[in-house]
């Protein structure tokens, strides 16, 4: 009878049989210190993972807003419009009052007033009123009404800041929002790599250095995802507070992220310069002091001063025993201011300087939109291409990939590593490309509303009388 134990498969078999029961010990003495607990195939040992940290529920159950709901809101709500709606008033209140006339003067007069047994002297009363000439009042309210209409446009630049400041806010709270349910698929994709991780060592069929990464990419994806959570909060934070109601509680926003705005990149910088209110804004300030140097050319006209009453003299006429008084008498004076050294010259100077500075204003805003609309549009433009290759191109090919790999997996002709890479390769290209359909949101609401920002910039008068104050030199 042959030996059974003579054939090279039975010695293959006996050999590979005592490596593995050999391979714990080796591996306890190679290692000093390290108590690896050994594990059967048949019951393999698995990590108990705690449920994720879930930041959002009471949102989700809120009703969901749009860009169109906040925006109602920050325009109902926002305080800087209700500041620049008072100095519109308190303009228009300036230029009614630069254009009313002045008020008459009523008093008393006495002349020559003696006591004792003689008596005498003059007492009456007396009516002045000046008379401005030149048609300066009419000049002054032009200049106030310029005023006026200045201010009144400073509530569209206004509104115009807070609709840019609001959107462009949505859409960033829109991209953390969408980016979400990324990082909870990055998180399950990891749960299953460290799953499958210990398995495979459970089989001998992975390292523990293997295990451990699994581990710590697990690790990193929670404290992503809890991070995402954190940023989505942060940022509605902020939307709401830019509507003027920072009690908004966070809910969940509805939107399409991937709309592509519809700018012509060729003629946007022609519009900027020809839509801004910024423009509109400097153009009627150069107005309103080019009103206000015709007024102070105007002001060298002298105002009429009139002045008459009546009076009683008691000065007692001749000298005879029965003594009479001159009694009532009348008066008037007209007079006028000659024009002689004050000619109102300083004035009209200094009125001639704040036009040239308006001019120069108005062309230093021309310079600076165009200045902050160019790199804009050129992020615009990048953006743009970047998210039309992640959805034509890179998109597909990564999600491709996925399945391929998934196939030969499915069919034993692909470990499994290959496949969570490709699937965390997909996914992480999907949040880079939600952030850059958020850039061209960002960068679509910059150009469209003229570059502008600051919708919680305080509108508040610099000072209690921030209006040009026309006073005549010349009275």
């Amino acid at each position: 009878m042959p030996n059974p134990f003579q054939s090279p498969a039975s010695i293959a078999i006996l050999l590979i049989l005592l490596v593995l029961l050999l391979t714990p010990t080796l591996q306890a003495q190679q290692m000093p210190g390290m108590n690896m607990p050994a594990t059967t195939p048949s019951e393999p040992t698995l990590p108990t993972l705690t449920a994720p940290t879930d930041l959002l529920t009471e949102a989700r159950h809120r009703s969901p807003l749009t860009l169109n709901d906040l925006l109602t809101r920050a325009l109902a709500s926002n305080p800087t419009l209700d500041q620049t709606r008072s100095n519109t008033r308190r303009a228009q209140a300036l230029a009614r009052q630069s254009s009313l006339f002045p008020n008459p003067t009523l008093g008393y007069q006495g002349d020559q007033i003696r006591g004792g047994s003689f008596g005498g002297g003059e007492q009456g009363g007396f009516l002045a009123q000046t008379i401005p000439l030149g048609g300066k009042l009419s000049l002054r309210r032009k200049a106030f009404d310029a005023e006026a209409q200045s201010t009144a446009l400073s509530t569209v630049t206004q509104t115009r800041r807070i609709q840019a400041d609001v959107t462009q806010a949505f859409y960033s709270t829109l991209a953390a929002q969408e980016s979400l349910q990324i990082h909870r698929d990055l998180l399950s994709l990891a749960e299953d790599a460290v799953q499958t991780a210990h398995q495979l060592a459970n089989v001998g069929q992975a390292e523990t250095p293997d295990v451990l990464s699994t581990e710590i990419t697990h690790e990193h994806a929670e404290l992503a995802d809890e991070q995402a959570q954190r940023t989505f909060l942060a940022r509605f934070e902020i939307l709401a507070t830019l509507t003027g109601d920072p009690t908004l509680q966070p809910s969940t926003l509805t939107g399409d992220l991937a709309s592509q705005p519809a700018l012509d990149p060729d003629t946007i910088l022609d519009q900027i310069l020809q839509q801004s209110p910024l423009i509109h804004e400097a153009q009627a300030n150069l107005t309103s002091a080019e009103a206000r140097l015709a007024s102070a050319r105007r002001d060298v006209v002298p105002d009429l001063q009139l002045k008459a009453g009546v009076q009683n003299n008691l000065e007692q006429l001749g000298n005879t025993s029965q003594p009479k008084q001159v009694g009532p008498q009348a008066f008037a004076s007209a007079a006028i201011s000659i024009p002689l050294w004050n000619r109102n010259q300083g004035n009209i100077a200094a009125a001639a300087e704040d036009v040239e500075n308006a001019r120069q204003e108005l062309h230093r805003l021309q310079l600076t939109l165009r200045q902050q609309a160019q790199p804009i549009l050129q992020t615009y433009l990048t953006a743009s291409a970047a998210a039309a290759r992640y959805r034509t191109t890179i998109l597909p090919r990564a999600n491709r990939a996925t399945q391929l790999y998934q196939q030969k997996y499915d069919q034993m002709a692909q470990a499994y590593t290959p496949v969570l890479a490709s699937r965390r390769t997909s996914l992480e290209l999907q949040l880079q490309y939600i952030e850059t359909l958020a850039t061209v949101q960002r960068a679509a609401t910059a150009l469209t509303y003229g570059t502008l920002t600051g919708a919680l910039s305080s509108q508040a008068p610099t000072s209690p009388s921030s209006m040009p104050q026309i006073t005549p030199a010349i009275e």
